[in-house]
C-alpha cells in the first residue's frame, strides 16, 4: 500500500471511530505483508510458540476452551521485517489517532491468535477492571482466500444491531474497547489473525 493510501485508509478509521466508534479498512495491509505475517505465524507454531488463551483475571484466570478457544503468541520486539512494517503501520495509526481524536493512547500491545476449525469465542468486551486502560482494539486478519462459507466472522454487537465481518487477509476492524462486546464465529479452516489494543496509561490510585 502506498503511503498516500494508507493515510487515506488512516484517514477513514479515524472518522469512524469518531462517529459510531467501530469502522473497517478492507486493505489496511498489502498481501505481500500479510503473507509474510502469515509466514511468521506458521513458523512460531513449528517452534511452539503458541499457547491456549486463558479467560479472566488473577486466582480466576483459566483456559477455559468452551468459551474462548484460540491459541496465541505475543508479538514483542520485532523478529522479521513483515512485523517491522507491521508495528510501524500501527504506530502512524496511533499518532493519528491521538492527534486528530485526543486519545492518550501511549502504547499499542498485541498478538497472533489461531483459531483451529471449530473454535469460538463467546460474546465478551475487551475491557474490564482488570483492562481499564485498553481503549481501542484492533483485529488484522492474515487468512489467505478467505470464502463466504468458511465462517469465522466477528460479530460486533453495535447499537444498531449485530454487524458481521468475515475474516478476509489484510482487512482491519478497528472498534473502542469499552463500549462493543464482540464474539467470534467458529470456522471451518484455521483463522489466522493478529489482535491488538492501543492503551493509556494505568491511573496510579491514591
Amino acid at each position: 500500500m502506498a503511503a498516500r493510501d494508507a493515510a487515506a485508509s488512516i484517514g477513514g478509521l479515524v472518522e469512524a471511530l469518531a462517529g459510531p466508534g467501530w469502522g473497517v479498512a478492507a486493505d489496511f495491509v498489502p498481501e505481500r505483508l500479510v503473507g509474510g505475517l502469515r509466514g511468521r505465524i506458521h513458523a512460531l507454531e513449528r517452534a511452539h510458540g503458541f499457547r491456549p488463551a486463558a479467560i479472566g483475571a488473577g486466582p480466576h484466570r483459566a483456559v477455559r476452551p468452551q468459551i474462548r478457544g484460540d491459541t496465541l503468541c505475543w508479538l514483542g520486539t520485532p523478529q522479521t521485517q513483515a512485523e517491522a512494517r507491521l508495528l510501524a503501520r500501527f504506530e502512524m495509526l496511533r499518532s493519528t489517532l491521538n492527534r486528530e481524536l485526543q486519545l492518550g493512547l501511549f502504547d499499542f500491545e498485541c498478538h497472533y491468535a489461531v483459531y483451529a476449525p471449530g473454535a469460538a469465542y463467546a460474546r465478551h468486551l475487551d475491557r474490564s477492571a482488570a483492562g481499564a486502560e485498553r481503549v481501542v482494539s484492533a483485529v488484522l486478519y492474515l487468512n489467505p482466500d478467505w470464502a463466504p462459507d468458511d465462517g469465522g466472522e466477528l460479530c460486533l454487537y453495535a447499537p444498531t444491531g449485530p454487524v458481521t465481518v468475515a475474516p478476509r487477509g489484510g482487512l482491519l476492524v478497528l472498534f473502542l474497547s469499552g463500549r462493543f462486546e464482540h464474539a467470534v464465529r467458529p470456522a471451518r479452516r484455521a483463522r489466522l489473525s493478529l489482535t491488538g489494543w492501543f492503551r493509556r496509561r494505568a491511573r496510579l490510585v491514591p
